[in-house]
């Protein structure tokens, strides 16, 4: 699957100095486009910046908003990784519909939803009811 070939090659360009822990991600937009992201660790460590979420910002820069899948992977070899939390929420943003493909760094993937990862979730449209 080409949305996990993607993410695996964007783990290889994490910049991880500090946890020396890559991840790699890929979402893929309404439209079919694959925009890729890896985690930028800082100096200063809560300025670090997710796979998820630099795959997320780099899409909208190119005009994407719409998403239907991401693939997520890391170096854990025995067990499948999802995102952060706070990276979930991030997703959620842009729609519970996703497809997340956890993938370990041998290509096998698990599916399952971003709805499962994050449930009771708190979305856009609960700003919309006040």
């Amino acid at each position: 699957m080409e949305l996990v070939s993607k993410c695996l090659q964007a783990r290889d360009k994490a910049y991880c100095p500090y946890s020396r822990f890559p991840v790699g991600a890929a979402v893929l937009t309404a439209d079919g486009a694959i925009i890729t992201g890896c985690n930028v660790e800082n100096a200063s460590y809560g300025l670090t910046v997710c796979a998820e979420r630099t795959a997320i910002q780099r899409a909208v820069v190119e005009g994407h908003t719409q998403f239907s899948a991401i693939a997520v992977t890391c170096d854990i070899k025995d067990r499948f990784v999802g995102p952060c939390g706070a990276c979930r929420q991030v997703l959620m943003e842009f729609g519970s519909d996703w497809t997340v493909y956890l993938t370990k760094p041998d290509g096998s993937y698990k599916e399952t939803s971003l709805s499962e990862l994050l449930p009771l979730a708190f979305s856009p449209s609960h700003l919309a009811k006040n």
